[in-house]
């Protein structure tokens, strides 16, 4: 009965404590942390687990297991943007906050289930079937009810590992991909090794091999200087999220980011989401136009983030403006956040919405294609907060583009891992494309990002700010911008084939 008892033990520890572990260690890779090396070691040790998972029951339960720990603790910040800002009450925050976590945990769960219904032999399952796999649950994330691919492994690649090089090849997916290879590499290496079949070193040499081809195209140019370098403003007024649309500070806020304008003598000055927190036809005239007219003495232009009303339509929109030198031009926000920006199944929802007291959470969505802003002497890739999560649609304003501007408004989520993680994503944006990415944010982390992914300077969070310095605007294209996530998906597909193929020949066979 003992002997029963510590067998059940270790079969719960297997598929259930041990993979929540590994998936909670996973986030480790991420910002603020930026361990790049442990989600490789994380995901050969699920793919071992994956391999004598036993069932297919027992290999959903262990990618949910897995997905619980990455989400739980690497995105469970969302309960901050609810209850501390969104005023929602703390037992329905924390039962949301677990529903969106086991949502998302369900996508490495349906990973481990398909990998388990291929079944060539465990060599082709490392190497193949389940790399393919849990790259193609990464990228389903993407898209699915408008996508929340925040914890994509690839990041945590940015910028320092070796498969970082990868980056403007097959985007961050195509990163993913690799980064699972490798693991399925390592859990090779292991199981060749203690059945001492002398294959180990085989594995082993083939990921070094990996690895050291991105390492050597982190030394390629892909993209070109263009133009002279030009001074940039980044402005980080520290607008405290629970103040920000309180009409008793408006007069405040107006102030301090005129103060912090004309205190800027850069070509490019750049303030952060609705960082005026009026529609565009309620702004004073005069406000404007001091901005303005503070640009055109600089020979440049400033982007200002605001709301704005479309009264023929009756809509809204989450826009930027441009004010100086170049004529004013418009961005609108296209891809907006679920219940922060608009509401889905309204009859379902709408009451929870209502009690999350968030101001304007019904934003109509701007043109899924919007030219760049023509701003000092420069072409502005435009993406606001959440848009520079998806690489893909960035990449619609390239190769014209030659910079990238986020202006973010990340105190929703308060002094958690969440603003490091945005800022890292940006830094795959710029290894993607091969350009500057400029972020400016109400608390942070505003930072100048080089077209190689590396934080070149950045302002401390909650402090106001102007962060002062130069970008260099790039002209080319990357293999990523030509043709996004076409190369990923035909590697990606072209592995679960030959997985399927190998699998098929061994069942006839």
């Amino acid at each position: 009965m003992r002997s029963a008892a510590l067998i059940l033990r270790a079969g719960r520890f297997k598929l259930v404590a041990l993979p929540f572990l590994l998936g909670a260690l996973t986030v480790l890779g991420f910002a603020p942390f930026y361990l790049f090396f442990v989600p490789t070691l994380t995901l050969a040790a699920l793919f071992h687990l994956w391999l004598h998972a036993g069932s297919r029951r027992a290999a959903f339960l262990i990618g949910l297991m897995f997905g619980l720990g990455l989400f739980g603790c690497g995105a469970s910040w969302v309960y901050v943007s609810m209850h501390d800002y969104g005023m929602m009450p703390l037992p329905l925050a924390v039962l949301a906050t677990l529903l969106f976590c086991t949502f998302l945990a369900l996508f490495p769960a349906l990973a481990g289930w398909l990998q388990a219904n291929i079944k060539p032999q465990p060599c082709w399952r490392l190497l193949l079937a389940m790399p393919a796999c849990f790259a193609l649950y990464e990228w389903s994330l993407g898209w699915v009810f408008t996508g929340f691919p925040w914890l994509t492994l690839g990041y945590s690649q940015a910028p320092a590992s070796p498969l970082a090089g990868y980056a403007p090849l097959l985007g961050v997916y195509g990163v993913s991909l690799l980064l699972a290879v490798s693991a399925g590499l390592l859990a090779f290496t292991y199981n060749a090794w203690r059945a001492a079949t002398g294959r180990a070193w085989l594995a082993l040499s083939s990921l070094l091999i990996l690895w050291a081809g991105g390492a050597g195209l982190q030394n390629a140019a892909w993209t070109q200087p263009v133009g002279a370098l030009l001074t940039v403003s980044l402005l980080q007024g520290n607008i405290a999220q629970d103040m920000k649309w309180r009409e008793d500070r408006l007069r405040s806020t107006l102030a301090t980011y005129r103060d912090m304008v004309l205190a800027s003598n850069s070509r490019l000055i750049i303030l952060p989401e609705t960082a005026v927190p009026l529609f565009y036809d309620n702004v004073p005239p005069s406000y404007l136009e001091e901005l303005a007219q503070h640009a055109r003495r600089q020979g440049g232009d400033i982007i200002l983030g605001l709301p704005e009303r479309d009264f023929v339509q009756r809509v809204y929109y989450n826009s930027v403006l441009s004010l100086g030198s170049a004529p004013t031009q418009f961005y609108r926000k296209q891809h907006l956040v679920p219940f922060g920006e608009f509401v889905p199944l309204k009859p379902v929802f709408g009451r929870i919405i209502e009690a999350m007291q968030i101001p304007l959470t019904d934003f109509a969505r701007g043109a899924a294609t919007q030219p760049p802003l023509a701003l000092a002497g420069q072409q502005v890739a435009m993406a606001i907060c959440y848009e520079d999560v998806f690489g893909e649609e960035l990449i619609r304003q390239l190769p014209q583009a030659t910079l990238l501007v986020n202006v973010s408004n990340d105190a929703w989520f308060g002094d958690s891992i969440a603003p490091r993680q945005h800022l890292q994503i940006a830094q795959m944006r710029a290894l993607e494309s091969g350009r500057y990415m400029l972020r400016a944010t109400n608390t942070g982390v505003t930072a100048i990002v080089n077209e190689k992914g590396r934080v070149l300077e950045y302002a401390p969070v909650f402090h106001t700010a102007v962060l002062n310095g130069t970008a260099q605007g790039m002209m080319g294209s990357t293999p990523y911008v030509r043709w996004g996530n076409s190369l990923f998906l035909a590697l990606d597909a072209l592995a679960m084939v030959v997985a399927l193929g190998i699998s098929r020949r061994a069942r006839d066979g």
